[in-house]
This record gives C-alpha cells, structure tokens and sequence, in this order.
C-alpha cells in the first residue's frame, strides 16, 4: 500500500475510532448501555416516517455544507449561511405565494429568487472584506442577527405575513409553484428537491476540480500572493466565492418550503447553516465526504428521539456530533503532521543530512 493511499485511510478510520470511544465514554458517563443505545438508534430507522426524515433531511445539510465549503477552499469561514438561507428562503416564499406561474416555470423562479437573496445577503460582507480588510466572522455574524430582526418584521401581519389557524406564514405558494415529491405512503414522501442537492454536489465536484475557476478559486486561498503572480485577482475571487456560497445557502430551506409547507412560517427551522459548517469540515469538503456526512449528521439528528425512548438524555446525540467533527479534525491534522515528519525524513536520508521534522519540533 503507498504512502498517499495509507494516509487517506488513516485519518477516516482513526477519527472513527476515537469519535466511537468519545461517543461510548459519554453514554457510560449517563448511565446508558452504548450497544443498547446504538441498537435503538438503528432500529427507529425501519420505524415510521424516520428512514423519508432522514434523507430529506439529508438533502437539506448537504446544500448547507456545500455552501461553507465554498468558503473553506479560499480559507474563508462563512458563518452568515444561517442568515442567507433564511433571508433567501423568505424572500423566495414571498414572491412564489405572490406571483402564479406555469409549472416549473413557477418553482424554477422561486429557486432562482433564494439564490439571488441569499447572494444578496452575503454581498456586503464581501465588499467590506476586500475594502477595509475587516474579517468575514465579524461581518457575517452581524448579517446572521439582522437576518433574523428582518424575518421577524417581515413575517408580521401588518407587511407580509397572515394568520393560518394558530400560525403566521407568508401568502401560500400557488400548486404551480409547489415541487412534486416521491410518496412513499406511510412512509413519508421524499421532497422532490432532494435531487437538487444531488445535482449542486455534483456541479460543485466538477467546478471545483475540473475548471479554471475551481484552480483558481483553490489557488488563491492557498496563497493570494502566488496567485496574483500567477494573473488570478485574489480579491476577486473573495467576492465570487462568498457570492456563490451565499446562493446555495439561499437555496438551503428550498426543499422544505416547495416540498412541504409551501409558506415561510414563524416555526421555519434554524441550526442548518451552523450544521454545515461541521458537515463540510467532516466531509473535508469533498462531495462524497459532504453527502456521507450529511447523512450521518440527520441520522444523529433523528436518533435523539430513539434515545428519548431508551431513558438516555437526547443531548447524547449533539454530543456525538460534536465529538466526531472534533475527531476528523484532530486525525486529519495527526495525520497530516505524521505525512510531513515522513517526507522530510525522506529528503534527509536523500540528501545525506540529518532534517528535523518539523511536524515534531
């Protein structure tokens, strides 16, 4: 087994192991049994709506992870996801519950609205970024809480929002404007936009690692000098990267909405943009990592009930999260330093001189 085949296998299955002792430690702590816990975790998947939940829920982390790692590949952190998939998903619901269209023509529009809203939201941190320098935390976190008061007043009866039995929501989108799902009868129905998600993680692989503007998307995050040596505009690609990581955040609530409520609501979900965050450093940015994850992270998410029934606190399965971003993160990073210590031994023996690692020093 090569060098370069072995550490790709490394990390991945030492994260593993050491998420599962976290994970175990952390239910022996709560007096759980972690075989009997696990056992009920992946028995309520054959329960149920649970195995439809956890796909479309799927769909949706995916799209939310696909936006950070955009950011990730020009080492920009994108936080203000939360509020561009917000923002995109009530200006969406707002012009889809005001317009009629033609089918497809009526949801292809909404769609194209998120991600326009959601790129609209992302735009000033950009700018501020490459014209005073000011970091990309900051600014996003700041768009975040003025994403959430702007929700708020919008949704109110007096602009656009109305009273549906004891919720307020957004005018409901017109049957034209609705995505046809899979029924699946009992079992749930698959949101028809789950598709979308496979569809943007495929776009992102090709983009990302067959164009010019993935190289120098990646260029330019490994080093804004080399790459304006090498004729790329770094503070360009800033504005394109955070642009394009706020449209697919726009389109982050697109599935629930036209495959399920139809209405932006009072209750529309929140925590998908903090999750892909997570999701994208376990995938480590990679659409196959990103789709795996994804569907790990709404697993544990549907768990938690599963470990309501079994006495065992539901706040169990956030831990496992957390403990498995930190895990990949830790072996990713072990594994790397090990690579480096390797090589430089390598040129060393090569060139007859003692080199101390600097992964050890």
């Amino acid at each position: 087994m090569n060098a370069r085949l072995r550490s790709s296998l490394l990390a991945p299955v030492l994260a593993v192991v050491v998420a599962a002792g976290l994970c175990a430690i952390v239910l022996l702590l709560s007096g759980a049994n972690p075989a009997s816990a696990l056992g009920a975790m992946i028995g309520q998947v054959g329960e149920g709506q649970v195995a439809v939940d956890i796909v479309n829920s799927t769909a949706i982390y995916m799209l939310a992870a696909l936006a950070a790692a955009i950011g990730f590949h020009m080492n920009l952190l994108n936080i203000g996801i939360e509020g561009q998939y917000r923002v995109g998903a009530l200006v969406a619901a707002i012009v889809g519950g005001a317009i009629v269209l033609p089918p497809v023509l009526h949801w292809l529009v909404i769609l194209l609205v998120a991600a326009i809203a959601g790129a609209a939201w992302a735009t000033l941190p950009a700018i501020l970024k490459v014209t005073r320098g000011v970091h990309e935390v900051l600014s996003t976190i700041m768009m975040n809480a003025i994403a959430f008061g702007l929700a708020a007043f919008l949704i109110r009866r007096d602009q656009f929002g109305i009273l549906i039995g004891n919720n307020v929501s957004t005018e409901p989108i017109a049957e034209s404007g609705q995505v046809p799902g899979i029924d699946l009868g009992s079992r749930g129905t698959i949101f028809g936009l789950v598709f979308l998600a496979v569809v943007a993680a495929g776009v992102y692989g090709v983009v990302m690692n067959r164009t010019r503007f993935g190289f120098e998307l990646k260029a330019s995050g490994l080093s804004p000098t080399a790459a304006a040596a090498g004729g790329v505009n770094a503070k360009k690609m800033i504005v394109v990267s955070l642009l394009v990581s706020g449209a697919v955040a726009g389109l982050v609530g697109m599935p629930e909405i036209l495959g399920r409520d139809h209405a932006y609501t009072l209750n529309f979900a929140s925590g998908y943009g903090f999750a892909g965050i997570g999701i994208a450093l376990l995938g480590r940015n990679h659409p196959v990592g990103i789709a795996f994850g994804s569907l790990l992270w709404a697993f544990l998410e549907k768990a938690k009930g599963a470990l309501d029934n079994e006495g065992v606190p539901r706040e169990i399965a956030t831990i496992m999260q957390g403990s498995i971003v930190l895990s990949v993160v830790v072996a990713y990073e072990i594994v790397k330093r090990m690579d480096l210590a390797a090589e430089q031994r390598r040129v060393g023996r090569a060139t007859g001189t003692a080199v101390e690692p600097e992964a050890v020093k």
